[in-house]
C-alpha cells in the first residue's frame, strides 16, 4: 500500500490528526518530493513509539538537537515504506536489536514544526516535519547503545517519568500523552 492510500485510510483520533492529515494529503498531491530533505519547506519524517511487552515503560533518546529526551526516528529520505525507515531509525540511534510492530497500520500523525539549526556544520532552515508514527514493543533487557551523531542518551522510561524527562511542552502535550492514551 502507498504511503498516500495508508494516511488516506487512517482515522484520526482528535481535531490535531483531523487538519494534519488533511494538510499532509494536500501537500502530497501538491508537491512530487515530499519525501526528500530537498523540500526545504516540509517532508516526511517516521517515528517509533517504543514500548515494553507490559506497556509500562517506553523508550526514550536525549536528542541532540532537540536538547531534550524525545521519541525514536528520522527522516523518509526517498522511502515510502516509513515502517521499515521506524525500525531501522530504532536500531540506528538505541542498538536495540529485537523489536516488533504490534501493527503496520499507522499508530499517530502529527506535523511538527523544526527551528533553524546547525547539522554537520551546515545550516538547516526551519521547516516542517509531516511525522508518521508506527508502535513498536521490545524488551527491555536488550543493550542500548548512544548514536553520539544524534543523541547522548539512551533510556526506558515509565510513561509518567517520560512526561517530566522531556522538556518540550507542545510535544508533551499534545504527542506524548496523545501516543500513552492510545
Amino acid at each position: 500500500m502507498s504511503l498516500l492510500n495508508e494516511i488516506e485510510n487512517y482515522i484520526p483520533v482528535n481535531e490535531q490528526e483531523y487538519n494534519d492529515k488533511k494538510v499532509m494529503l494536500d501537500f502530497m498531491k501538491h508537491n512530487s518530493n515530499y519525501l526528500t530533505r530537498e523540500n526545504e519547506v516540509a517532508h516526511f519524517t517516521t517515528s517509533i513509539w517504543t514500548v515494553n511487552k507490559e506497556r509500562t515503560k517506553t523508550l526514550m533518546v536525549y536528542h541532540k538537537i532537540y536538547d531534550s529526551w524525545s521519541w525514536i526516528g528520522g527522516h523518509a529520505d526517498g522511502e515510502e515504506e516509513l515502517s521499515k525507515v521506524a525500525l531501522r531509525e530504532l536500531k540506528e540511534e538505541t542498538g536495540v536489536e529485537n523489536a516488533a510492530l504490534v501493527s503496520k497500520d499507522i499508530f499517530s500523525l502529527e506535523i511538527l514544526t523544526v527551528d533553524g539549526h546547525m547539522k554537520k556544520g551546515k545550516y538547516v532552515p526551519s521547516h516542517l516535519h509531516f511525522n508518521i508514527t508506527y508502535l513498536a514493543e521490545a524488551e527491555e533487557e536488550q543493550n542500548l547503545i548512544v548514536n553520539e551523531e544524534e543523541n547522548t542518551g539512551v533510556k526506558w522510561f515509565s510513561f509518567e517519568d517520560a512526561l517530566q524527562a522531556s522538556s518540550e511542552p507542545w510535544m508533551v502535550e499534545r504527542i506524548y500523552k496523545k501516543l500513552i492514551g492510545k
